[in-house]
Order: C-alpha cells, then sequence, then structure tokens
C-alpha cells in the first residue's frame, strides 16, 4: 500500500525538482527526505526519481503518483474546507419532528431564519400526529429535534426538553350564548356546559382536564371533533362550547366569539426535545435560536 505522507514528499521534489529544495520548504533533512522517497520506491515497485544534473525528474512512475498526489492533496483541502464550514454551522443536515399548529407559527418562521442566516444548512422537515413518534425518533437518533406538547412533571430519560413558549387555551363561544359579552370568562363558569372536543387524546387533551379538574369539574364532551376548525363549525352551530390553544385558532368561524379564560388557564406546554447523548451540532443550536426568536414572536 502507497503512503499518502510519502506521496506528498515526492509531489515536493517534483514541484521543486530538487531534494534539498524539498526538504528546507517541508522542514525535513535531505536525507530524511531522500529515505522517504527510497521506501515510496519500494512501495511502488519502481523507480520514481532520476538524476539530471544537479537535480532530480521524475520518472513515468514518478509523474504518474506526483498527479495522484495532486489529487490527494486537493481532496484533503475540500475535506478541511467542508468540515470547517459544518462545525461552524455553515452546512449540515437537520431533521425535524414537529406538530400541525407549531408548523405555522413556530417552524415556518424558523426554517426561513435558518435559511437566511445558514443556506447551506440542509432541513428534513415531517410533520407528526401521534405525540409519542418524534420523541422515540430523537432518542433513536431518526430526528435531531421534535416540538411536542409536555407536561412539566413528566421528566423524559434521554432526551433534553427546551421549553419554547405556554400556549393558553381560549374559549370559544357560540355567538349568542350567555358569555359571549364578556371579554374573559371564568373557567368555573363552564361547569355546566356541553363541550365540544377539539384535541386527539394525548398531552393537549390532559392539558385541559387538569384546568378543568383543578376548577372542580370535568368536561362533559357531548361531539369529539379533534380539529380545531371543525370544533368551530360545531360550536357556531350551538352544540356546546369549546376550548382552542391560541396557536391553533387560524381563521375564525363567524359564527363564534372567542374569549379568555381565567381562574385557571388551561395551558400547554410546547418544548423542543433534542438527545441528551447528541454531539455538539452548531447548525441545530441555530435552529433553536430561531425555535426561540419565533416563540417570542408569538408571545408579544
Amino acid at each position: 500500500m502507497l503512503d499518502v505522507r510519502r506521496m506528498q514528499m515526492l509531489r515536493a521534489v517534483v514541484a521543486d525538482g530538487s531534494v534539498t529544495g524539498a526538504a528546507a520548504t517541508l522542514g525535513y533533512t535531505p536525507s530524511a527526505v531522500s529515505q522517504q522517497i527510497a521506501a515510496l520506491e519500494k512501495e511502488a515497485g519502481a523507480a520514481l526519481l532520476e538524476r539530471v544534473g544537479r537535480g532530480v525528474r521524475p520518472t513515468a512512475a514518478g509523474l504518474l503518483l506526483t498527479g495522484y498526489a495532486d489529487t490527494v492533496a486537493r481532496q484533503v483541502a475540500e475535506a478541511e474546507a467542508a468540515l470547517a464550514d459544518l462545525l461552524a454551522g455553515r452546512t449540515g443536515r437537520l431533521s425535524v419532528r414537529y406538530f400541525a399548529t407549531a408548523g405555522a407559527a413556530l417552524v415556518a418562521p424558523a426554517v426561513a431564519r435558518l435559511r437566511a442566516e445558514h443556506p447551506g444548512v440542509r432541513l428534513e422537515l415531517r410533520l407528526s400526529r401521534d405525540s409519542e413518534e418524534p420523541l422515540a425518533d430523537v432518542k433513536e437518533g431518526r430526528a435531531d429535534l421534535a416540538l411536542l406538547v409536555r407536561a412539566e412533571d413528566r421528566p423524559e430519560t434521554g432526551v433534553r426538553l427546551v421549553r419554547l413558549l405556554d400556549d393558553p387555551y381560549l374559549a370559544v363561544l357560540p355567538r349568542g350564548h350567555r358569555l359571549a359579552g364578556r371579554r374573559s370568562v371564568r373557567l368555573t363558569e363552564l361547569a355546566e356546559e356541553e363541550f365540544v372536543g377539539s384535541e386527539w387524546p394525548g398531552p393537549c387533551l390532559d392539558a385541559q382536564f387538569d384546568a378543568c379538574e383543578a376548577a372542580g369539574f370535568r368536561p362533559r364532551f357531548v361531539v369529539d371533533s379533534e380539529d380545531y376548525v371543525t370544533a368551530q363549525g360545531f360550536v357556531a352551530a350551538g352544540l356546546g362550547v369549546s376550548l382552542v390553544p391560541r396557536l391553533g385558532l387560524g381563521s375564525r368561524h363567524p359564527g363564534v366569539v372567542v374569549r379568555e379564560v381565567r381562574d385557571p388557564v388551561p395551558v400547554r406546554a410546547i418544548h423542543v426535545a433534542v438527545r441528551e447523548t447528541a454531539p455538539p451540532q452548531p447548525a441545530r443550536e441555530a435552529f433553536l435560536d430561531a425555535l426561540r426568536a419565533a416563540a417570542g414572536a408569538t408571545v408579544k
């Protein structure tokens, strides 16, 4: 097998035309360079240099190996430049999992910022509908980041949870509702109401249950829509009231009014999950910063 370091020495000798000049450039003694060239000739099974006057010139075999040494030198330089870009966060690849309502409000502006500041970073974005799947993807290394709703009292082994924001639930009422004229409603005032479900079973629905339990009741669902837009339609039709998170409201149905809820405020906590053992990755930290900025913009 040919020694790459010795090939680079041959390249220097051929470029200078002498062993002595190449040795001075490389910082070796002429004897050391001659020994390395002799060892390379043994590896190649052919003479690589021939004497011409006071200098040397490459044989056909030496010229062949010098050309490959040039290619290796270029590839090493390219590899060093690519590594420097990766370590500086100028390039890289990130796999991100997110849920629907976090997409428009958080992920989209974060992606726009990352592309403007780090155009060389490639993103793979995948929508997750299951609350546990994105967490498993992060733990097992299939994703670099996952946005999810998580309760503070549910620590997760193997991941670091970065809290982005608290997304409060708002009361969605029919326009003619007895509380529609209020600026806000107390959660206990909805205790006797029939509810239109807006969430899939999971941490988001649990946030509603926890708040209602703290207010002394359990909501009585008459419709399970599991969709924010559909829930508004059922509310507008007079089937009940609903709780919808601020990020999930989107366009409002003309037949409903939306009011803030207090005493207590139902809240879902939105986090970003990162694998604890993941090595440092500047592109990932840049995207986290962009998500934090997007989250800050939504609460102003």
